[in-house]
């Protein structure tokens, strides 16, 4: 990632100004001068971002995005082919792997709107583009979660539950 400085694009100038009064000896009012300069404010600001240790984050967040997305997108299929999620696989590892890549998505998108509001703009591309990506597919995975879980519900009349149960591992 490249290191990004901002420069001051106006110089600013505030007025200052100094009163002088000078006594009049003969009883009159004193005479006052009022002079006017102008005082250059020079404002510098430098913002690095470290890139070593972003692009790593960037990277295995890019590529644990795009692997949760793949996971949901699957999960999403099943249940609305069978009316279950995922099988428990081996020792649990298919349904926990599922369920870790709802937390994933949530978090990418968490983390995308937080940047949003903070900076203006949502996360970067990140090295090769993983995190970009990574974060429109959970978009996605957001909108089909809505959409095959309001099928769901109102085809079914519910949800199945994070755990395996009678009605669909049993």
């Amino acid at each position: 990632m490249a290191s990004v400085t901002l420069h001051h694009l106006f110089p600013a100038t505030v007025p200052a100004t100094s009163t002088i009064s000078t006594p009049n000896l003969s009883g009159h009012s004193g005479v006052a001068v009022l002079r006017r300069r102008s005082k250059q404010l020079t404002t510098t600001c430098n913002a690095q971002q470290n890139s070593d240790s972003n692009s790593a984050l960037e990277l295995a967040a890019g590529a644990a995005g795009l692997g949760s997305g793949a996971i949901v997108a699957w999960s999403l299929f099943t249940l609305k082919t069978t009316g279950c999620g995922l099988p428990p696989g081996p020792s649990g590892a298919l349904g926990a792997a599922e369920g870790v890549s709802y937390l994933v998505v949530a978090a990418l998108i968490g983390w995308s709107l937080t940047t949003k509001v903070r900076t203006g703009s949502g996360l970067p591309a990140g090295q090769f583009g993983l995190l970009g990506a990574a974060e429109g597919v959970s978009y996605l995975a957001a909108a089909a979660i809505v959409v095959v879980f309001g099928l769901q519900f109102f085809e079914q009349g519910s949800l199945p539950g994070p755990l395996p149960s009678e009605q669909c591992f049993g």
